[in-house]
């Protein structure tokens, strides 16, 4: 277990706030906690998993606020939420089945792929269309919630911006309904993977303890932001945090 120092618990307190804020208004919160982690010098394998922790409180309350839209569609949605445990399931025990070097020689690439996501993020963002009513589900739609699940499992950062494209490509409804459906998928995926991490011993849990309550802090402050603060300003500085990093695992690896 690594001390957590005086600095390290300002430096993951401040960018856990950060991240609950950014995650509120634009995603790709999990890049700054991942990040802030690894530079207090936690393993990856175990800044991934607690990363995760962290994150954990902001899917429910994002769900919470879209339970009037999941009211009228969360019968259906149980398969994919099915799915979405079993593919976490697979991601997440993959990840314990690596060691720290195998993991850490993967991350720098699974940044890159994270970023880039999240740069096409408003290309990927799915139309408004038709079909408020419309099933949810269907064969197509429950493989391609699979192979998101188990990459949320296995490397959570861009989860949802891939998430919420994919849905957009396989189910029907508009914005919300498809981003209330990835919220709700994002609490199966993420509870799954913490219960992996935890019975696997990989949570750093003095770190967790100082980031929890500081995501909720952030994420309640976020709608602040949002009225001052523009989007494109807060996605380059997302942006440019994912590179950083991408950059610091290759050139320390």
């Amino acid at each position: 277990m690594i001390a957590l120092t005086l600095f390290d618990a300002a430096l993951l307190f401040v960018s856990a706030v950060v991240a609950g804020a950014v995650n509120a208004v634009a995603g790709g919160g999990t890049f700054l906690t991942f990040g802030a982690l690894s530079v207090a010098g936690i393993p990856p394998i175990v800044a991934n998993a607690t990363s995760s922790i962290t994150q954990f409180p902001g899917y429910i309350t994002s769900t919470l606020a879209y339970w009037s839209d999941i009211r009228t569609f969360w019968r259906g949605a149980l398969l994919l939420c099915v799915i979405s445990a079993a593919g976490a399931l697979v991601g997440a025990s993959i990840l314990l089945a690596l060691d720290n070097p195998s993991f850490r020689a993967l991350v720098p690439w699974l940044l890159i792929a994270a970023t880039a996501i999240f740069a096409a993020g408003p290309w990927l963002k799915p139309k408004p269309k038709a079909g408020q009513e419309a099933a949810v589900g269907g064969f197509v739609g429950s493989m391609v919630q699979f192979v998101t699940a188990v990459y949320g499992g296995f490397f959570g950062a861009g989860m949802g911006v891939m998430m919420l494209a994919t849905l957009g490509l396989t189910q029907e409804g508009d914005y919300h309904r498809l981003n209330a459906l990835k919220n709700m998928l994002s609490i199966v995926i993420a509870a799954v993977a913490i219960v992996v991490f935890v019975w696997g011993g990989v949570i750093a849990w003095p770190q967790a303890l100082v980031m929890i309550p500081a995501v909720a802090i952030g994420g309640w402050y976020g709608v602040w932001i949002a009225k001052r603060v523009p989007q494109p300003i807060l996605r380059g500085f997302v942006i440019a945090i994912g590179l950083l990093l991408a950059v610091y695992y290759f050139v320390t690896g």
